[in-house]
């Protein structure tokens, strides 16, 4: 093989790997990837959730699948959109880690954003499980109900989190609450609520998919 036709391979191997790149070169579609890695999701609940158009979902969707990162099936009048592979959320988990570990305003957002959070501490998610089996806390799942219903911490309570206040006053007291939610950059607090007299709730980040 000779130069020319090595960098012409070349050129053709990493344009086919930046075709993964530019699918991922949008917040909105890095959200809809780890909504997808929670279950299976419909253009029109994607879209509430993240508060953009339908036509500007099924654009992000369709861009996400001719990069095959993404399938769909049809089920009546709704299709349904899952992650191709386990690959692409390592991939999206990847991306996370590394912001993570280089980009400075990211941490500083966080802090600014969780500054009235005081004593959080992250607790993984296999942190997380070793609780909830030893009974030391109650799990509240703070996710929406479709994908709790899709998978959830066995035990765990579905308490979606515009419903978290109005349900905590339901909860039994002197109990240690800890409410999760998907996404890496939460943290978890212990502190005894001022107007429920209640533990919690303590909010913990979702490190991969749910049991």
């Amino acid at each position: 093989m000779g130069n020319a036709s090595h960098r012409v391979f070349k050129n053709r191997l990493y344009g086919l790997f930046a075709r993964i790149g530019k699918a991922l070169s949008n917040p909105h579609r890095l959200e809809m990837l780890e909504l997808l890695a929670q279950g299976e999701r419909t253009v029109e609940s994607l879209a509430a959730e993240i508060g953009i158009s339908l036509a500007n979902a099924s654009q992000h969707l369709q861009a996400l699948r001719r990069a095959a990162l993404v399938d769909g099936r049809k089920d009546g009048l709704f299709v349904y959109y899952r992650l191709a592979a386990p690959g692409v959320f390592e991939l999206s988990k990847a991306i996370r880690t590394v912001a993570e570990d280089r980009i400075a305003d990211l941490d500083r957002l966080v802090r600014e954003h969780f500054a009235d959070r005081d004593g959080a501490e992250p607790v993984p998610i296999g942190e997380l499980l070793k609780r909830a089996r030893s009974k030391e806390v109650v799990i509240l799942d703070a996710r929406p109900a479709s994908e709790y219903a899709a998978g959830h911490i066995p035990g765990a309570i579905s308490v979606p989190v515009d419903e978290l206040s109005r349900r905590l006053k339901q909860l039994p007291k002197g109990k240690q609450y800890v409410a999760y939610c998907r996404g890496p950059l939460l943290r978890v607090r212990r502190s005894r609520g001022r107007t429920t007299g209640r533990q919690g709730p303590a909010c913990a980040a979702v490190e991969g998919r749910i049991p």
